[in-house]
């Protein structure tokens, strides 16, 4: 693995980064700002078109517009307010940005590549850090920071999208990057709102996945908000004990509100839900375990991502066996449980969330 710290060639501008609007944020008054220098209302769509579907990369690069607009442009909004403090790139074509923010903070973003056809996956983050303390993830050993707001959110995807060749474009999100997703729907919303519209990336909300590691309130809270997204569920265990011990916030909710909440949002949406399993060698892979969680699922129409952990130096867990893994997916395939495992794509530039974080922070 090398680092590759990277003079981002977006940065720059005019004015000090603190006296400036993020354009990409809808509290910009982007709208408000044109009408008021007489601008007709469309000039916001025509910039939103060249940040997001033309990949423009400062407003001088808006050609269509006025000269003089682009300059004011320039002088009251930045459309960058992350650098790339580190940039790696995978065998398999995987590749990881590090971003640090306006304020010091830093994130993770990820570009995954299908080799057949021509899906090109993102995995964003919503929060610096995370409140919710799975005990084996990277993101959340720290705690959590603040949320993401709108603007850095979306900031992300640009930030990817600028990775890809003219012809192509992002086709999937997933909302599996730092941090909690529903701890911040107030701000994800909106940023996953902009992603879907046609005259900018244009992603279909079928093509959108919001995980979570399940709290009641706020899945119910997103069943009645906007329920076209597929949700992802992370359970990681089948039992109340051993789901604390992993994920101690199942201590103020309990394996059956989550499911409960679950199969509300799938009354809602109809979509399909998903139920994240990360398996972790000799704690959570035995045949008991993997009947427990059968058990559980009760015959739903899910799907079971069963997720080999990917090891983290400091961290006690290990990877499971091939043999246990195996023995795992058979007696789930057994009881008619409808899984997958997903495929580890970028071990080898620490593409599981949080890694890179924490190992950049030491340099």
């Amino acid at each position: 693995m090398t680092f590759e710290p990277t003079l981002d060639p977006v940065a720059g501008a005019a004015a000090a980064p603190e006296a400036r609007r993020h354009v990409l944020d809808p509290a910009s008054g982007l709208a408000a700002w044109l009408g008021q220098r007489g601008q007709p209302a469309w000039r916001a769509g025509a910039i939103r078109r060249w940040l997001h579907g033309r990949r423009a990369q400062s407003f001088a690069d808006m050609t269509d517009l006025p000269r003089g607009l682009r300059s004011e442009l320039d002088a009251d909004f930045r459309i960058w307010t992350t650098t790339v403090a580190v940039h790696q790139r995978a065998d398999d074509g995987t590749e990881k940005l590090l971003l640090a923010l306006a304020d010091g903070q830093r994130i993770e973003c990820v570009l995954l590549r299908e080799e057949d056809g021509d899906r090109r996956t993102v995995c964003i983050s919503s929060q610096v850090g995370c409140a919710m303390g799975c005990v084996f993830c990277a993101s959340g050993i720290d705690g959590v920071v603040r949320n993401l707001t709108t603007g850095e959110i979306v900031e992300q995807l640009l930030r990817l999208a600028l990775l890809l060749p003219g012809d192509e474009r992002l086709s999937h999100i997933v909302v599996m990057g730092m941090g909690e997703p529903l701890a911040n729907l107030d701000r994800l919303l909106p940023a996953l709102a902009e992603a879907q519209d046609p005259e900018g990336l244009g992603i279909s909300q079928r093509r959108i996945t919001i995980s979570t590691v399940g709290l009641p309130q706020a899945i119910d809270r997103l069943g009645a908000a906007n329920p076209g997204y597929h949700l992802a569920v992370s359970l990681h265990a089948a039992d109340d004990d051993l789901r604390t011990r992993l994920v101690p916030v199942n201590k103020a909710t309990g394996l059956a509100d989550v499911m409960a909440a679950a199969d509300r949002y799938w009354e809602t949406s109809g979509r399909r839900l998903t139920f994240e399993y990360v398996l972790l060698g000799g704690v959570n892979d035995s045949r008991e375990q993997a009947e427990r969680l059968a058990r559980l699922l009760g015959g739903r129409a899910a799907l079971v991502n069963v997720i080999p952990y990917n090891a983290v130096s400091g961290m006690p867990w290990k990877e499971p066996t091939t043999a246990a893994r195996e023995q795992f997916l058979d007696v789930l395939r057994a009881a008619g449980v409808n899984v997958q495992v997903r495929r580890r794509k970028g071990a080898r530039i620490d593409a599981a969330c949080g890694q890179l974080r924490r190992l950049a922070a030491k340099f």
